[in-house]
């Protein structure tokens, strides 16, 4: 009738021993071990692993709009005894974002990676929305550009050049003109408008999968006054 968890020096009958002898022998856990228990220990108190359930299905984000995790779990079915093996984690939690609120609102553009190509599109832009009257006033961000993926230095297109002059710690200017300024929100995507300062924002070079980094906003003008090879636009 004994069966100990651990170590219980407690725990203690007397009968046979494995050896063949009679006399004291243990029924906890640290007899097997030790060498010292009663020969019928095994069938008495079996060893009995852990036993879960499946996963459950992934939770949604813990919080809409922010970079956060999703959670799933799992309960014990049988508790282990015996020195059977433990449980596992019942609980695991993976990184996820949610761009949408419960509302079903889209979330503040900060969240939201920019899509960039060179600066020198922007005047057949400009040309292009004079022609049908639909231009709209544009602005300008300022980024300080922190990290950048060696991609950016790899491809030799002639329409990638332009990715070769992006450097980590220089400033650039990324303009915001139309078609990519939204009419509603009168932003364009991934401007990191609503950031708070310092966030690292992350942006993509179109033209080349491989290229892209993260920046921090610096702020927003009217203009750009950025040089050439370091002036950029939303798409």
């Amino acid at each position: 009738g004994l069966c100990c968890p651990g170590r219980d020096p407690a725990c203690l009958s007397v009968g046979w021993r494995p050896d063949g002898s009679h006399g004291p022998c243990y029924c906890d856990q640290a007899c097997a071990r030790t060498l010292d228990c009663c020969h019928d220990y095994a069938e008495a108190c079996p060893v009995i692993p852990c036993v879960v359930s499946q996963w459950s299905v992934w939770s949604g984000c813990a919080e809409p709009c922010k970079t956060t995790y999703r959670i799933r779990r799992r309960h014990v079915i049988r508790e282990p005894r015996n020195g059977g093996e433990a449980c596992p984690p019942l609980e695991e939690r993976a990184g996820c974002v949610e761009y949408w609120t419960q509302q079903g609102t889209e979330c503040k553009q900060s969240l939201i990676p920019a899509l960039i190509t060179t600066g020198g599109f922007g005047k057949a832009r400009k040309k292009r929305a004079a022609a049908d009257g639909k231009e709209r006033a544009g602005y300008c961000v300022e980024f300080q550009l922190v990290a950048i993926t060696p991609g950016c230095l790899q491809s030799h297109h002639s329409y990638t050049h332009w990715m070769q002059y992006l450097r980590e710690g220089h400033t650039v200017c990324v303009e915001c003109q139309h078609p990519a300024l939204d009419s509603r929100s009168l932003h364009c995507y991934g401007d990191g408008s609503g950031s708070k300062k310092n966030q690292l924002l992350h942006w993509q070079a179109v033209g080349n999968a491989q290229c892209k980094g993260t920046w921090k906003r610096i702020r927003q003008l009217d203009t750009c006054s950025c040089p050439s090879v370091h002036s950029f636009l939303f798409i």
